[in-house]
């Protein structure tokens, strides 16, 4: 090689590592919707080492959820000092934060290897995936890319008990950073709703400045929930800097105060005047209250979504079987939400126009919700009859079930209360596939509720089922309505389909699966995961080796719950087992539809002589039956 082409090649070699000493870090986009592919054209991997220094002091946000709701739980969690993490956020050592409070958790970032991270520890549970693991115990602050590459493990599957490293997205200030000032960069977690220029303001940084920081264009400043934006900051944060950020909300309320009765007067004008036109408008038209909507009079108006009460109330004429209460309606039918009637959570009884309603409290965006429950209209739905916003709580209505929930009479069945007969509980799994077939074959687009389970399945007063809690439910949004994928896995541990918790994939086939889950339960008066002195087995694969061996009969008898007292042929049980156990199968595409079951306990449930029972076909596709 020629002396020219060393010189050359050297001073390539310097200028590719200023280029990197002064490189930003890449925003990590939708890179971490695929477990299995490490795009490095992103930071699904970690941040690089391109900092002035291997190690810094930085901080993180983190939204307190139960159990990760005190100091402890959460410095422990994400390898924090509990010390500084107080002070910080200006709190006692023993402080529970609220639901959904945004913490900031100080952290020692450094390098480990390429990347830039805090090395935290997680002790593996029942149905963890590296994917839950990342995006719902550590909210998007680790990757499940990262987790992978982190560790090691000899065996394929997650086991519980198992003690892995979770590296948690950090990052240093390179060099031009802190020429210019900055002296730490916060990992904040991105909520859906969240823009650049919204985070940025919050912690009066200059908007520029934050897409430098994470190589974002003005053109594309897109951001995706459950992924972290670093925040280029030149004082460390505290609990002051984020409840700041209501100063600037005020002054923009008050600058926009005219704009917004002006924006109220023409909203009432068109209303009314297209009322007045169209005498014979249908009185079944929806009600439509997308958060795009809310996004879009944010970004105009300047008020939060929690403030938009007037915006809600300029709207409610549009449905006719939705009422919007003032909230001293509400006040008046719980004695100002007296404990007596309370019920469980944040959920109160009161008493409206002379019947009894559950009423809900929640700060999150209801807005999905209402929309999708206002659409549906079904004996076996939890019906909502009315809303009500005050200062930043959102109180949804419901029709009222007096036997509460399914769960009080399965597993925690007392004394004092009755016991479920074989055919209360066949009548109540038909009444939850009658509701979940009308959701999948009967709604446009077909949605699906995501978080089946008996807690959710309320008894009226005639031990009539009724599906509620829809805040997790979505449209399946594939193609032809069979298939979607979502990054964000959230619902209960024991109920969600395989498919669902490792890829995120969405369909029908899910309530199918959280379904069978139920079924079991009503069937067995146990909960899925059951301890015993052996350890943990998991109440399907015990249902698949009663199926498998050679008198399935004999061995259901110590399978079903013992408080029915042989209150049901073995052969109808048997029957049900494999129904139950259709529904189970791990392959999606093998489970029965919601359609074919429904029919079959219809079938099972005209049947009442249970000496034809055997006759009764699981489904068309089946290939087992009764024997």
């Amino acid at each position: 090689m020629s002396l020219q082409s060393l010189l050359l090649l050297w001073i390539l070699t310097l200028i590719s590592l200023s280029c990197l000493l002064h490189a930003q870090q890449p925003y990590v986009r939708k890179a971490t919707t695929d477990c299995d592919r490490a795009d490095n054209s992103t930071s699904v991997l970690g941040y690089t080492c391109n900092g002035q220094n291997s190690t810094c002091q930085t901080y993180l946000i983190f939204r307190s959820i139960p159990p990760y709701n005190t100091v402890s739980s959460i410095s422990g969690l994400l390898a924090s000092d509990p010390i500084q993490l107080s002070r910080v956020n200006a709190v006692s050592g023993n402080q529970t934060f609220e639901t959904n409070k945004e913490v900031i958790v100080p952290v020692n970032c450094s390098c480990s290897g390429e990347y830039y991270q805090v090395n935290a520890s997680y002790v593996i549970e029942h149905d963890d995936t590296y994917l839950a693991i990342a995006n719902n115990t550590y909210q998007g602050l680790s990757t499940c890319q990262a987790l992978r590459n982190q560790n090691t493990l000899t065996t394929k599957n997650l086991y519980s008990g198992t003690r892995i490293t979770v590296p948690i997205r950090c990052a240093c200030p390179t060099k031009n950073q802190t020429d210019e000032g900055v002296n730490y960069l916060l990992s904040y977690l991105i909520t859906p709703g969240d823009w650049v220029s919204r985070i940025s303001r919050k912690f009066s940084v200059d908007t520029g400045n934050t897409l430098q920081a994470n190589e974002i264009s003005e053109d594309d400043p897109t951001i995706y929930p459950f992924t972290t934006l670093l925040v280029p900051l030149q004082n460390s944060p505290n609990s002051t800097t984020i409840n700041n950020t209501w100063i600037y909300i005020v002054v923009g309320i008050i600058s926009a105060v005219a704009l917004l009765f002006l924006v109220i007067i023409i909203v009432f004008s068109v209303f009314f005047c297209r009322r007045k036109n169209k005498p014979d408008q249908s009185k079944n038209t929806d009600i439509t209250l997308d958060s795009k909507s809310f996004e879009s009079y944010e970004k105009t108006t300047g008020k939060s979504m929690e403030e938009s009460e007037e915006f809600l109330e300029s709207i409610s004429g549009i449905s006719q079987s939705l009422k919007v209460y003032k909230f001293e309606e509400l006040e008046l039918a719980t004695e100002n939400f007296s404990s007596k009637y309370w019920i469980k959570g944040s959920v109160y009884r009161g008493m409206i126009n002379g019947s009894l309603a559950a009423i809900k409290k929640t700060d999150r965006d209801v807005t999905k919700e209402i929309n999708i429950l206002n659409k549906i209209n079904h004996f076996n739905l939890i019906k909502l009859s009315g809303v009500c916003f005050d200062e930043g709580y959102w109180y949804l209505v419901f029709e009222y079930a007096l036997n509460g929930s399914l769960t009080e009479w399965i597993y925690y069945n007392t004394s004092t209360k009755k016991v479920l007969s074989w055919e209360e509980r066949m009548q109540i799994a038909l009444d939850v596939a009658s509701g979940l077939n009308y959701l999948h074959s009967y709604t446009n687009p077909p949605h699906v509720h995501k978080d089946i389970k008996t807690s959710n399945v309320l008894l009226d007063s005639d031990f009539r089922a009724k599906i509620a809690n829809f805040s997790l439910a979505r449209s399946a949004d594939g193609e032809g309505g069979e298939f979607a994928l979502t990054r964000h896995i959230v619902g209960t541990k024991g109920y969600m389909a395989p498919e669902y918790l490792e890829n995120g994939y969405v369909s029908p086939k899910l309530d199918v699966y959280s379904f069978g889950i139920v079924m079991l339960e009503i069937v067995t008066g146990k909960e899925a995961a059951v301890a015993r002195e052996a350890g943990k087995f998991f109440l399907p694969e015990a249902l698949t080796a009663i199926l498998g061996d050679e008198n399935p009969k004999e061995k259901l008898k110590n399978f079903i719950d013992p408080s029915l007292r042989g209150d049901y042929p073995l052969d109808l049980a048997l029957l049900i087992a494999r129904l139950i156990d259709s529904c189970l199968r791990r392959d999606p595409a093998g489970r029965p539809a919601m359609d074919d079951i429904q029919q079959t306990l219809s079938n099972i449930s005209n049947t009442f002589n249970w000496e034809e029972a055997e006759n009764v076909p699981l489904h068309e596709n089946s290939e087992t039956t009764a024997t």
